[in-house]
């Protein structure tokens, strides 16, 4: 039902969500909260497809914090499967009670000690499985599906099953169907595309770098020993950067990083030389370092610093 979720959660409209977010130390966008918010209230998986260090993880981290909820993660690899990601049998124990149970003398039966061996204490629920279990309406898990684009196109359609129906079948359980739907956020890096059956099953929303606002607020509130001067200038740096063409442009998390490593120095303000000495908290390839080096930090600095005025 449309509203059910949103009323106990306590959360009626999307700028209820926002606030509640900068509560727990997320700043989302007005496109962020409202998607959110329509994925909470229509029970949707949303999908957060945009560049590494965008701060798509970080929300389904925030609604967690934000709910009081358990953050089931899911992290994709090349040649993820079912046993991995849903569920797999304990085969060690199942051994040995196999073992202990013949021991006894009470292995006559062989089909009935067999059944016993594909009973619930023997499986090992995976992230998937395991957010199928909760029964809290008011603390719904979060799952989250970090970087989808990583596993292969078969695994991806394995995941329609639960995202249309939120069932998942165990050929010697049963289908297992979840009380309460967890609230699932899926991220894509875009290393390779979706498949529209997938999107369909989801919200959709590109998250973008933020701009220099938003940053700038960004960094002073996870890395308050900046100073406020110090702060506007690595942000008007990092959106310069960004504009650079690099292999790797620096996100969010890169940013904060470097507020933090330059307050840590007891810098006031970026000079040509914390650049230099500092430049590996948000360039992370060789390639780039030597692209801002042919441009020099000087320039780089200037450039930056046109955005502030100064």
């Amino acid at each position: 039902m449309v509203d059910q979720r949103t009323d106990w959660l306590g959360i009626a409209t999307p700028d209820d969500l926002a606030i509640g977010l900068r509560g727990v130390d997320y700043l989302p966008d007005l496109k962020i909260t409202t998607a959110t918010y329509l994925a909470l209230a229509l029970e949707k998986p949303l999908l957060l497809e945009g560049d590494a260090g965008v701060g798509k993880t970080e929300l389904a981290l925030a609604l967690s914090r934000l709910f009081e909820s358990d953050l089931i993660r899911l992290q994709c690899y090349e040649g993820i499967d079912a046993t991995q990601a849903v569920y797999d049998w304990d085969y060690a124990k199942q051994l040995l009670h196999l073992r202990a149970t013949e021991a006894a003398g009470l292995g006559a039966d062989r089909s009935a000690l067999e059944a016993e061996l594909y009973e619930d204490r023997f499986l090992v629920e995976r992230p998937l499985l395991r957010s199928l279990g909760y029964t809290d309406p008011k603390h719904p898990p979060i799952l989250l599906i970090d970087e989808l684009d990583r596993a292969d196109d078969e695994f991806e359609a394995f995941l329609l099953e639960l995202l249309s129906t939120f069932e998942i079948t165990i050929p010697e359980l049963g289908t297992r169907s979840a009380v309460v739907r967890p609230i699932v956020i899926l991220t894509s890096n875009r290393t390779r595309d979706l498949h529209d059956a997938l999107k369909r099953r989801c919200l959709y929303l590109w998250v973008n770098h933020p701009g220099f606002a938003r940053e700038v607020e960004i960094i002073r509130l996870r890395a308050p020993e900046a100073g406020e001067r110090l702060t506007e200038q690595i942000a008007a740096l990092v959106q310069e950067l960004r504009e650079q063409g690099l292999v790797k442009p620096p996100g969010i998390a890169e940013a904060i990083d470097w507020a933090k490593a330059l307050a840590r120095l007891m810098a006031t303000e970026v000079t040509p030389e914390w650049l230099e000495m500092t430049l590996g908290a948000v360039i992370k390839y060789r390639e780039d370092e030597e692209r801002l080096g042919a441009l020099g930090p000087s320039t780089l600095l200037k450039r930056a610093f046109a955005r502030l005025g100064e």
